[in-house]
């Protein structure tokens, strides 16, 4: 992944200033822990543990609603990882015949997006461009030189959700899906990646190897968040790369990386329950 150069701001201490008239009562401080939304949260049980998937609609509408629809049909109960590579991909959305396709209409690739500014968290910067999040995703952004955006895209780090296509058609995205179990820049705009996972990357690294593998590992049951029970939810959130507390997570982990910082190595701290 692109390494940047950091162009964090240190936060300045203030100094206090006796008011003349009595204080405001004080406002709840914001941790910066941010609930994502449930309608777009996966739940995957597999038979190497659980994943959690944020899904982002706003990078990729398209393959989120596919994927929703197909799992709350369950279609994903029981699919095979058939196609694992090591240090690559965990792929599934098979149940034994190779079936690349649902019987749904193909999708048309989702490579890039119109990064929201109020939205987008920077990280840093290089000759042409920036890198940061938005939510959970990795992204990059080419601007214009009157520094305008002119288009982003996710980055293929670990844990990072894609639908693959053939190698023919890049609009043949239709039902299956893959987990990146390490970073992978050649993916980059050729493949539409709609999410990451916020749990679960040592099961996809420990996915049995093969394609296929002799004893494949399986979705056991996938579902949107929102459709579990409320008592039976896990409650999730993660450190919102917008806010100040995530910028120091950045520092922290550029300083330790040195000139080998890269965005794929910032972890987003995540609190599951």
């Amino acid at each position: 992944m692109k390494s940047v150069v950091l162009a964090l701001a240190a936060a300045a201490a203030a100094t206090a200033v006796q008011a003349q008239t009595p204080p405001a009562p004080a406002a709840a401080p914001d941790t910066g822990w941010k609930t994502p939304d449930p309608q777009n949260v996966l739940v995957v049980e597999t038979t190497k543990g659980r994943l959690i998937v944020e899904m982002r609609p706003d990078i990729a509408p398209q393959a989120v609603a596919r994927i929703k629809a197909l799992t709350r049909r369950g279609y994903y109960d029981g699919s095979l990882f058939y196609r694992v590579i090591k240090d690559f991909v965990a792929q599934t959305g098979d149940k034994g015949s190779r079936q690349f396709t649902s019987e749904l209409p193909n999708l048309k690739a989702e490579f890039t997006f119109a990064a929201k500014p109020a939205d987008y968290a920077f990280v840093g910067s290089f000759p042409g461009g920036e890198v940061g999040f938005v939510g959970t995703m990795p992204v990059q952004i080419s601007k214009t030189p009157d520094g305008a955006i002119m288009q982003a895209w996710p980055l293929f780090c670990q844990g990072v959700t894609a639908m693959p296509h053939t190698d023919a058609d890049i609009n043949s995205a239709n039902s299956q899906l893959y987990y990146m179990r390490q970073p992978a820049q050649s993916l980059e705009k050729k493949y539409t990646a709609f999410g990451r996972l916020l749990e679960g990357l040592p099961a996809v690294r420990a996915m049995t190897d093969g394609e296929p593998p002799a004893n494949p590992d399986k979705m056991t049951r996938v579902r949107v968040l929102a459709d579990i029970p409320a008592a039976q939810r896990p409650h999730v959130q993660y450190l919102d790369p917008r806010s100040a507390a995530f910028t120091g997570v950045v520092q922290n982990t550029a300083r330790a990386r040195g000139a080998q910082f890269s965005l794929c190595d910032v972890e987003i701290p995540v609190d599951i329950k």
